[in-house]
């Protein structure tokens, strides 16, 4: 929203007299006139799982009410994450700071609830918080300057989840989704003061692994032929972290509890399943409703004499079935809380931000899960509506980050920039065309291992068509992509005499972007990868991170 224009003193002297013309006077705006804030995010949220980034997958699977949220507003087409990992991502988008300087560079460690975040700035300056679903940084937010929060039990279950209050800990029957989107609109209509702004963060768990959805939404998608990505059955050629991964679809799923398997035709019991509350909690009617919704599926996959290579389809097709129908009941709530919004009125003076923590692989190089500096888990959905300033239909190119969004929060809700904060307020890129000086290149740096998934600690720059990647540890490796020839990231060219160049360039913006935002971490850009020094730092790492506690 402009500001108001005053008027100029017009004075005009006419027969010896002055009659003087000024503006009316500016009002100072009052609380309600501060844009409310509802930021919504997903766990784990693929962009290409968002029916309005246009991908073939998320056209068969659309997300309507999400799309919405860019119909009326803004859709970031290059937003990135810093580190591609929950508890980490969302550290950043409280403090607006990368890991290396929150402090929560690995899930396993622990959050300080008592250092500077947006919502704690916000309540200071008369705004209502509250937080609804998932917060997994640490127990709870207690301490975090939160005013009002009911929070899942880290990971959270999709089925009758414990949730945790300033009261203590408690179960609640129903669908996670669900009760996270019900406990928001009840504080929404019935508990906030509507003479004063609020801040809601609505966090759920979907689409998180183990990927459950609502009994309403397991059939919505089972058997449809999902395209298969070409690098399904990827081999890994010249990127030797990509091999040494654990997060293959059809390798490394957990049949019973990932991919809800059964041990033969007719039988109820699951295949492998290493955590079996998440089936143990549902009432008895609720696993009959789920399991008996798969009973045909999994009988015909049973009754089946399929080869390797069909079965590693069929698992492919089974684990987007049960993904993309989490997000089905995400977006039903989504439009639930746009509908508030418009009914009561607020729409045109609310901020409504729908992102995940980071993005998710979706059957490429065979994978599911995220980490890795490649395209799908590094980019994630970014959408914001705001109707007084941001003007429907918008796309915004330039790419962003999510430690780009405590500072937005707090420019739009008028509070001055704080110097602790890495990022820059968005308000400058959604509200028209882009400053001189917006970032060309974006920083990232992925440090859990040894951890879940055997990912190795690296960093790396994407700047345009070309990524540059360092992974370090007990594998030691440069990767050099060019995205205009090679989308899929299926290349390594570090060795090709051709980009040699490139890659110098490339290494000279890392180096200034590990100064830039002060990362001292792992060995430096100018360290040769075979040196006793990058092995010895790698290993050190590595051992650090084995004596912490890791989550799935």
């Amino acid at each position: 929203m402009k500001p108001d224009s005053a008027l100029p003193l017009l004075v005009f002297a006419l027969a010896g007299c002055v009659a003087v013309l000024a503006a009316k006077p500016v009002i100072a705006k009052t609380a309600q006139d501060r844009p409310n804030i509802v930021f919504i995010m997903s766990d784990d949220h693929a962009q290409a799982a968002v029916s309005a980034y246009g991908e073939a997958i998320g056209q068969l699977a659309p997300t309507p009410n999400i799309d919405r949220i860019a119909k009326n507003g803004a859709l970031f087409e290059n937003s990135y994450v810093t580190n591609s990992l929950c508890g980490p991502s969302r550290a950043t988008m409280l403090t607006g700071q990368f890991s290396h300087l929150h402090g929560f560079a690995k899930n396993g460690q622990r959050f300080d609830n008592s250092v500077w975040n947006w919502p704690r700035a916000l309540g200071a300056a008369g705004y209502q918080t509250a937080l609804f679903g998932k917060w997994h940084l640490n127990r709870s937010p207690e301490g975090a300057g939160i005013q009002t929060w009911k929070v899942l039990d880290d990971q959270g279950k999709y089925y009758n989840p414990d949730i945790i209050t300033p009261s203590g800990r408690s179960v609640v029957e129903g669908y996670a989704t669900d009760i996270v989107t019900e406990q928001s609109l009840d504080w929404l209509e019935n508990r906030r003061d509507p003479t004063k702004p609020f801040a809601i963060l609505i966090h759920h768990k979907a689409p998180h692994r183990n990927f459950m959805p609502a009994i309403r939404h397991i059939q919505r998608y089972l058997g449809t032929e999902f395209p298969v990505p070409t690098n399904y059955f990827d081999h890994y050629e010249g990127r030797p972290a990509a091999a040494a991964q654990e997060m293959n679809i059809y390798r490394d799923m957990y049949e019973g509890h990932d991919l809800k398997m059964t041990k033969g035709v007719g039988a109820s019991e699951v295949r492998f399943n290493p955590w079996p509350d998440d089936f143990a909690r549902m009432t008895p009617a609720q696993r009959k409703a789920y399991f008996g919704a798969l009973q045909a599926s999994n009988d015909a996959m049973n009754a089946a004499a399929m080869s390797e290579r069909e079965m590693a389809l069929w698992k492919y097709r089974r684990y987007l079935s049960e993904y993309l129908g989490t997000v089905a009941a995400v977006d039903e709530s989504v439009g639930r809380v746009l509908d508030w919004l418009e009914t009561s009125g607020l729409a045109d003076n609310t901020i409504v931000v729908y992102t995940s923590d980071q993005g998710f692989y979706l059957g490429e190089h065979g994978w599911f899960d995220k980490r890795f500096m490649y395209e799908q888990s590094l980019r994630t959905p970014l959408l914001v509506q705001y109707p007084r300033h941001i003007a429907p239909g918008t796309r915004v190119k330039v790419p962003v980050q999510n430690v780009d969004l405590a500072p937005t929060f707090l420019d739009y809700a008028g509070l001055p920039p704080r110097g602790t904060i890495q990022g820059r307020s968005l308000r400058a890129v959604a509200g028209g065309p882009p400053p001189a000086d917006w970032r060309e290149d974006i920083y990232y740096h992925y440090y859990e291992y040894p951890g879940f998934h055997a990912v190795r600690a690296h960093y790396g720059v994407k700047s345009g068509r070309y990524k540059l990647i360092r992974f370090y540890g007990d594998i030691n490796q440069w990767e050099f992509y060019d995205l205009a020839s090679d989308p899929q990231e299926m290349r390594n060219r570090i060795a090709d005499p051709a980009a040699h160049a490139q890659i110098a360039a490339l290494k000279r913006k890392l180096a200034a972007l590990r100064r830039q935002y002060g990362d001292s971490d792992g060995p430096p850009v100018s360290d040769a990868i075979s040196s006793p020094a990058a092995i010895e730092y790698g290993r050190s790492q590595a051992d650090a991170a084995a004596r912490m506690h890791h989550l799935r």
